[in-house]
Order: C-alpha cells, then sequence, then structure tokens
C-alpha cells in the first residue's frame, strides 16, 4: 500500500477577466493554466492530472487537447459552481494515494461577452427533463429558487432585507481595494435597496455580476514542493454533498449543502470554524454567502443576519473576512466561479493580495482559510481547508 502523501497547491492564477471580448474559452482556460504554471515555477510535463468542466462535448479531453496535455487521472465533475471545490477533493484525494503527482484545475468562460454578441441569451431554465419538468412550467427560475429559499429564512428566522444588502455593501467595499474587480465604487444599503427588483426580496445589487475569466490551479504531491517558487499551501481537509434538484425535494429552503461538506471538512481538517482567519464563499445572491456563514458553523442557525450587520465580513476591521476580492458581487462572475475562491484562498494564505490583504491581530499574514462553493440552487456543496506553509 502506497503512503499517504501530504498535498500542496502551489500554482494560481487568473485569466484575464471582466470584459473580454476578444478571446474564447479555450483561450482563457490557457492562459489561466500557463500563469499557473509559472506561478508554481514548474514544467507542464510534470503535469499527469486534469480536471475541467462546463466546456466541450467531451470535456475535459477537449480543453486537455487543446492545452498540449495527455493526463492519466481526469475529472469532469460538474455540480455548478461548487465543482471546482470538489474537483480540489478528488484531485488531493488522487495525489495523496498516488494517483497522480500533480493535478490541474482549469476553468474558462465568456458568459459576458457571450450575451452582447448574441451568441447566447440570460439562462432562465436548466431543462425540462427528469424531476424539473414538474417545476419548470410555473416560472422556476434560477433566481427566482433562491428568492425563494431568501424569503423562507426571513420568516423563519426574521432576517431583514437591510441585512442582506450588508453582505453586498461589504464585498463591494473589500473589491474597493481589488484593482482587478470589475465594480469598486462603494454602494449603499439604500442603494443596494432601491435598485430595480429581480426576483423578490433581490434587487439587482443583491445578484452577482456577470463577467469573463477563468482560473486555474495545482495540486502537487508533497515532494514536488522544495521544486517550486512559491510557498506551498497545504490542503488540510475537504468534503462535498448535494442535496436536491426539485425545490419540493429540498427539506429546509434555510439549510444548504454546506452544513455536511463544512462540517466533514473541518473534520477531517481537525480545526474549528472559530480558528479560520479568511473565508471565501460562493456568493451568487447575498443569501447564498449568508447561509453559508451559519452552515460552516461561523454562527448559528438564524443568526447569520446579525453576524453579517456588523461589518464582520470586511478586510478592513472585519472580524472574518469574506470574499475577500469583492467575490462574485463585485469582483467577477463568469458562470461557475467555484475556482476563484480557492484562487484568492491561496492568494491570501501566501501574504500576495496587497492593499486586500487579511492580517491576523499581530500584524502577520491568514494561516488558515476555507473555500466553501455552492452549486445549482444549494444543490451542491465543496468545501476545502487550506493551510499556509
Amino acid at each position: 500500500m502506497v503512503a499517504r502523501r501530504k498535498v500542496a497547491v502551489v500554482g494560481v492564477a487568473l485569466s484575464d477577466c471582466g470584459r473580454v471580448d476578444d478571446a474564447t474559452p479555450y483561450a482563457l482556460h490557457a492562459q489561466a493554466a500557463r500563469r499557473a504554471l509559472a506561478d508554481a515555477g514548474l514544467n507542464r510535463a510534470l503535469v499527469d492530472g486534469f480536471a475541467s468542466a462546463g466546456l466541450g462535448t467531451l470535456a475535459p479531453v477537449e480543453v486537455a487537447e487543446y492545452l498540449g496535455l495527455r493526463p492519466t487521472w481526469v475529472d469532469s465533475t460538474s455540480v455548478g459552481g461548487s465543482t471546482w471545490e470538489v474537483m480540489a477533493a478528488h484531485a488531493a484525494d488522487a495525489i495523496a494515494a498516488g494517483h497522480a503527482r500533480a493535478v490541474l484545475l482549469v476553468y474558462g468562460s465568456t458568459a459576458r461577452a457571450d450575451v452582447r454578441a448574441g451568441r447566447r441569451t440570460g439562462t432562465l431554465s436548466f431543462g425540462t427533463r427528469g424531476p424539473m419538468q414538474f417545476e419548470v412550467p410555473y416560472g422556476h427560475t434560477l433566481i427566482a429558487k433562491y428568492a425563494m429559499a431568501a424569503r423562507r429564512h426571513m420568516i423563519e428566522y426574521g432576517t431583514t432585507i437591510e441585512q442582506l444588502a450588508e453582505v453586498a455593501v461589504q464585498a463591494r467595499a473589500n473589491a474597493a481595494l481589488n484593482p482587478e474587480a470589475m465594480f469598486r465604487t462603494p454602494i449603499t444599503v439604500d442603494e443596494v435597496l432601491s435598485g430595480p427588483v429581480i426576483a423578490d426580496p433581490f434587487t439587482k445589487l443583491h445578484c452577482c455580476v456577470r463577467s469573463d475569466g477563468g482560473a486555474a490551479v495545482l495540486l502537487v504531491a508533497e515532494e514536488y514542493v522544495r521544486d517550486c517558487r512559491t510557498s506551498p499551501v497545504w490542503v488540510l481537509g475537504s468534503a462535498e454533498a448535494v442535496s436536491h434538484a426539485a425545490m419540493s425535494e429540498w427539506p429546509d429552503f434555510t439549510v444548504s449543502p454546506a452544513a455536511v461538506s463544512g462540517r466533514l471538512a473541518f473534520e477531517r481538517a481537525g480545526v474549528r470554524p472559530a480558528e479560520i482567519d479568511v473565508a471565501e464563499i460562493y456568493d451568487a445572491f447575498t443569501y447564498m454567502t449568508l447561509v453559508t456563514l451559519e452552515d460552516l458553523g461561523f454562527c448559528g442557525k438564524g443568526e447569520g443576519g446579525a453576524f453579517v450587520e456588523k461589518g464582520r465580513l470586511r478586510v478592513e476591521g472585519g472580524e472574518l473576512p469574506v470574499n475577500t476580492d469583492g467575490g462574485g458581487l463585485s469582483a467577477q462572475h463568469p458562470g461557475m466561479r467555484g475556482l476563484f475562491l480557492l484562487v484568492e484562498a491561496v492568494r491570501q494564505l501566501r501574504g500576495e493580495c496587497g492593499q486586500r490583504q487579511v492580517r491576523r491581530g499581530d500584524g502577520s499574514r491568514p494561516r488558515l482559510a476555507v473555500a466553501s462553493g455552492t452549486g445549482g440552487w444549494f444543490c451542491s456543496s465543496g468545501t476545502v481547508v487550506l493551510g499556509a506553509g
């Protein structure tokens, strides 16, 4: 039996992001991959594992071919926004077991540019087959599903629309410190509330931006860390969970599958939520941030509203800086954003974030981070706990 090896993230990168009108999704994959390998200082010949989803008929075969890779371990798991945390968990297990030495996770999308050019329209439905056929005719759009869940939390626990708006305000405050964020101008709670209604109770600023962009993350076995130009960030624990496809099968709109993946990831990492220095949480909508904070154990169930309204999510002065790059609400959101969470978490732990760098009470850089992705309409969750080298 092969001894289980430690696994580290040694390379992370973003492609050009935001408004990218002159690139294909394949080009963004390649740009992010090249930058991640350069970040690590490793040759692509070392890469024998590859994970990709969302592009091509035979993903990840087509993307690997485009990148000139011939991997002997692949993953094309596709569970929405949590795909990349789930893939990172799979990759870490494969490396630890000796099935791969270096796994590259890559994503790229021109979601914004495609809409502008008329190559696609905004997605109103994921389809009408299977269990969703019973809900789609009644107008269950993706946004409506999240809005219903948010309204249930408001009814159950007294969460207010102002508290949800605070999530957007604090995400924008963090984005103001990130020169690569799409939207950096500060916003107020009143501005969030006065915007056009998208799906009650969400106004426009409760919803993520639509952008182009790509990201890549390189994980390696511990014996290759010494060959890298960067400090390693260790994968301490990870987990995944799924909940439902049809809203009628969701037992409780106020509990996401992060309640399962978070608990397992923290247990496997041997750390408690209270020890985490920085959290990167999927935020297609403000409610996602609030309920995920509860489900990861940063506050009690129903206490998310009170938790977020005190400025705790801010890089500057926050007790638990969340979505330090501005998140999907302000920085970028090119579709399945989970890989961007891992990139930002790693950069924070390496102390590379400039003005938005999180500092502990003693001025040192963060030691522990969590990235938690959500897929579908809280259908799936992947959580990864990372530690600085």
